[in-house]
């Protein structure tokens, strides 16, 4: 028999394949048990991701329960207190210290709402048409602009209020008047509208704007006849929050508009039969407003119940204003899809 002897290469082969095996074998244990503590883990992470969901759901459900009791608790509470103090009496033509009627104060407010969105509409729209259509991106001039409004909306109101009194009420010599008080209100919801209708603008599809101009048309009628009927429902949305400031506003009102609870006499009945039968002189003439109202029925302290009488009438015209409004949007958007 021969014995074969094994040569020091072999042997080193032989061990350096031992050692590999080995380290393979570990690194396969290692692994799986890598593995192992993963799939462990899984559940616990999975388990973990259930539980914020659900805290997080419960806080956004109490978020919003939150903020439907307040709204629920004001609203009938300011019903409760005022319907059963609503009388006749509170819609005489005229004001007295008997009545105390808020019907002057009723058409003050309907003409304040009409003039200052007659003032404000038109430019806010424009300037947002403007800043959207017809300026490059990162025109330095647009941001200075909307720097500009979104400060102008965080100014308080008493400080549009001195404004008004030192420039339209002092020097422009028009008084405490409607004219005054439409002109300060109008200057403060013109940022509001000018950025809803800017955010409307912008989220209208490039697509609409370039199907307009392969079609032939110009920009000027992309914008009038593509662009602000699909928008419409957004401007309509910044029409309705400038409604409910104007609304709501008395201190800026009591520094441009006054207290006096006289409708303005527009028709000069005197003159019936001539060329003078319109007066321009009632729109500079003092007014008192629904919120203004309030006020001064309030800081009197002798018809508090008169107060919440005229706090519920004002909330229901607040709430007819928006029902209007979003029924005209919703009617706009039907005709669009049509």
């Amino acid at each position: 028999m021969t014995s074969r002897t094994q040569s020091p290469a072999d042997h080193t082969d032989h061990v350096d394949k031992t050692a590999s095996a080995q380290l393979q074998a570990a690194r396969s244990t290692e692994r799986a048990g890598e593995m192992q503590k993963a799939g462990e883990r899984l559940p616990s992470a999975r388990n973990a991701a259930k539980v914020t969901a659900v805290i997080l759901r419960g806080l956004v459900y109490a978020a919003a329960a939150s903020t439907a009791a307040a709204l629920l608790f004001i609203v009938t509470y300011i019903l409760v207190k005022g319907i059963p103090n609503i009388t006749p009496d509170l819609f005489a033509w005229n004001y007295s210290s008997t009545n105390v009627s808020l019907m002057p104060a009723l058409v003050n407010t309907v003409l304040m709402v009409g003039l200052s969105l007659l003032l404000a509409v038109p430019l806010g729209i424009g300037a947002a048409i403007y800043l959207v259509e017809y300026t490059g991106r990162g025109n330095k001039l647009v941001a200075f602009i909307r720097l500009a409004a979104e400060t102008l909306t965080g100014i308080p109101s008493i400080v549009y209020g001195l404004f008004g009194l030192l420039f339209f009420v002092v020097a422009l010599g028009w008084g405490f008047s409607l004219m005054s008080g439409a002109f300060t209100l109008a200057i403060m919801i013109l940022p509001i509208i000018m950025r809803t209708t800017e955010e409307a603008l912008q989220a209208v599809p490039d697509s609409y704007r370039e199907g307009s101009y392969g079609l032939g048309a110009g920009r000027l009628r992309t914008v009038f006849k593509i662009l602000l009927p699909s928008a419409a429902p957004g401007i309509l949305a910044g029409v309705i929050l400038s409604i409910g400031r104007i609304v709501g506003e008395s201190a800026a009102l009591i520094y441009t508009a006054g207290t006096v609870t006289k409708v303005p006499q527009f028709l000069d009945l005197s003159a019936a039969g001539t060329s003078q039968v319109l007066n321009p002189d009632a729109f500079f003439r003092s007014t008192r407003t629904l919120s203004v109202h309030m006020y001064v029925l309030a800081s009197e302290g002798l018809h508090i119940d008169k107060t919440y009488a005229t706090a519920a009438v004002l909330m229901v015209l607040v709430l007819a204003i928006n029902l209007f409004a979003s029924c005209l949007a919703k009617r706009i958007t039907q005709g669009q899809e049509k």
